[in-house]
């Protein structure tokens, strides 16, 4: 799909017409409000945890589209895709099955034990995770700042915020 071209989702006429918003062009189409959210490569590479150089090599290669706006912009679609992507070659590259699906692989920040009590920092690219952990384990695994470590998450209740708009 090209960039500012969205398919009708309720039929009639496709003309639309254009708007921007903190999230990127609003397209009105049959009277919808539909959202065609794309992310400049900055961004984007901030968001996938990599440098703005890896994302336009990921451009030059094929591996990521981009939008007709200039500067250039990646479809969120796309950079959806490319997370989940990223995130399984991850997870093959793990020799441990887990049942936890939310693994961050990072490296350790801040080790600091106090007492029985440690607390762990994990940087996993723009993600900072903190663990807290007896002193023992946070002994045992021998983390300190620097370490190579992967920090997994199983939680109830997850909550999704998005900016306001």
């Amino acid at each position: 799909m090209a960039h500012g071209v969205v398919e009708c989702p309720v039929g009639g006429d496709s003309a639309a017409s254009a708007n921007t918003s903190f999230f990127g062009p609003i397209i009105r189409i049959c009277g919808t409000l539909c959202l065609m959210q794309s992310f400049r490569i900055s961004r984007a590479a901030q968001l996938l945890g990599v440098s703005d150089d890896t994302v336009r090599r990921w451009v030059d290669q094929g591996l990521l589209p981009t939008t007709d706006a200039i500067p250039a912009e990646i479809p969120g679609d796309a950079l959806a895709a490319r997370a989940v992507a990223l995130a399984e070659e991850a997870q093959e590259s793990n020799h441990a099955l887990s049942s936890a699906r939310n693994r961050f692989v990072g490296i350790v920040t801040r080790v600091q034990i106090d007492g029985v009590m440690a607390q762990v920092d994990l940087q996993s690219g723009p993600h900072r995770v903190v663990s807290l952990m007896s002193a023992e384990a946070a002994r045992e695994l021998h983390l300190e700042v620097g370490s190579l470590a992967a920090a997994s998450v199983k939680a109830t209740n997850v909550v999704v915020e998005v900016p306001r708009g």
